[in-house]
């Protein structure tokens, strides 16, 4: 656990200036990423929440984590397991550029890669996102470089 805050901390003097300008764009809902599930979770196709005494920060996303073997595992490869389009809706994103809230239980693993949705009120933009998948990937991906450059 120690060799983790030592990583964690030397990855955070590396990457410091750009950290705010991701940390400003990224959906950080109390002030923490994927509203507090587990990132690797995901990946395991049952999102759950992880636990504020395993909080990590990378290039200034906090995220929460349900064990210390799945923070060891996030911090060796983060860019794996972070979310597309910033923890935003990808279908917002793809469609009209736009950061829009998601439901953190709405998601889809493409290419290794997790992606989540809006799904409130009866409008869940995953249904959406699968009848245009590959295009509306394609369009998140551009529009979210554009909005953290």
């Amino acid at each position: 656990m120690k060799l983790t805050i030592l990583l964690v901390l030397f990855r955070s003097l590396v990457w410091g200036q750009s950290d705010n300008i991701r940390t400003k764009h990224f959906n950080l809902k109390k002030q923490i990423a994927l509203e507090g599930y587990d990132p690797l979770s995901y990946f395991d196709n049952k999102p759950v929440e992880g636990k504020s005494e395993l909080k990590v920060l990378f290039k200034g996303a906090p995220y929460l984590f349900t064990s210390s073997q799945n923070l060891a595992k996030f911090m060796a490869a983060p860019e794996k397991y972070e979310p597309d389009s910033g923890g935003w809706c990808a279908y917002a994103m793809g469609e009209t550029g736009e950061k829009v809230k998601v439901d953190p239980e709405t998601f889809k693993i493409i290419d290794g890669k997790l992606y989540l949705f809006y799904n409130f009120w009866g409008n869940n933009t995953l249904t959406d996102w699968k009848k245009n998948e590959k295009q509306l990937k394609s369009k998140a991906d551009q529009n979210w470089k554009k909005i953290v450059q």
